[in-house]
């Protein structure tokens, strides 16, 4: 028995590598012979289809992404938390367990539908609500990446309350404490690592969403900046990493090298959504550690 659990703990990871070394292997090329640092991180020009200049520039992708979290994660971290503070501390019963399950069940619908959602549903409400000329945009995608955010971020959360002992609801009680100072004073320090970790996975489940992205967004590649706004323009079309993958692998040429080694002008498509791969590995590599240096620095404190 405890060789097949090591086994499948070293499954695992040689399935993550494997993973890796494959995306790896077919955005090498392009890595080798097209990739300009500058051009790829740092211009907006999206134009892999180009005949007379092909360019690869995924700042706006970067920030589209980035802005749709953002709004997602805005939108999910607050009514999750409360969610979960609502369920474990203020729910009993039937009313308790049929709103778990309901919450659930929400993790069970396909991105698909959510999709569907922004698109027929969403989509009409924020153009009538705004005045926006369209209704795909980053609030939309904002709106629905964080529904479906939600289930992760309150079932963690949630198991993190309820793992704080009663004993320490039971003492600032008898001292006096409401019930609100209570959550606020006692079970929110003392559940800290845990929640901390609901917001990070679900900052991890907005960045790697694709299916709902691509179709409430506008799949527009565009930099959502505007003077009107600190930030990200709430109500602007943008493509996000994810969905250019999604749309654009299907119909780039998977072509092969000549007897030399070299590749044509046409395969660098195919391999740059490869690189794009590898850029969302490390984006979520570098989440995971933050995550654990931040959760180890919390427990080193404490």
């Amino acid at each position: 028995m405890v060789g097949w659990i090591y086994l499948c703990g070293v499954s695992s990871i040689i399935f993550v590598f494997s993973i890796f070394f494959f995306v790896f292997r077919e955005g090498a090329p392009f890595l080798r012979d097209r990739f300009d640092f500058k051009e790829f991180f740092f211009s907006p020009e999206w134009y892999p289809n180009s005949d007379l200049n092909k360019r690869y520039g995924a700042l706006a992708l970067i920030l589209g992404t980035a802005s749709v979290t953002l709004f997602a994660m805005l939108i999910a971290v607050p009514f999750g938390l409360g969610a979960a503070i609502f369920i474990s501390e203020f729910c009993a019963g039937k009313f308790k367990e049929a709103l778990k399950i309901t919450i659930e069940i929400l993790a069970a619908i396909p991105s698909v539908v959510w999709g569907f959602i922004g698109l027929m549903v969403m989509s009409p409400l924020i153009i009538w609500a705004t005045g926006a000329p369209v209704g795909l945009n980053v609030l939309n995608g904002g709106i629905v990446v964080a529904l479906m955010s939600l289930p992760v971020i309150v079932s963690i959360s949630e198991d993190a309350l309820k793992a704080v002992p009663d004993t320490f609801r039971e003492a600032a009680l008898a001292l006096g404490a409401t019930r609100w100072q209570v959550i606020y004073k006692v079970l929110l320090p003392a559940a800290k690592n845990g929640l901390l970790a609901a917001a990070l996975l679900g900052v991890g489940r907005a960045v790697g969403e694709t299916m709902a992205v691509y179709m409430t967004t506008g799949h527009s590649v565009n930099i959502p900046f505007d003077s009107r706004f600190p930030l990200f323009h709430p109500l602007q079309s943008v493509r996000t990493l994810t969905a250019t993958i999604a749309a654009e692998l299907g119909e780039a040429p998977h072509l092969h090298p000549d007897p030399s080694g070299n590749y044509p002008p046409e395969a660098h498509h195919y391999q740059v959504l490869f690189v794009i791969g590898i850029l969302l590995f490390a984006i979520t590599f570098a989440i995971n550690l933050t995550a654990d240096l931040v959760v180890k620095g919390i427990r080193r404190k404490g």
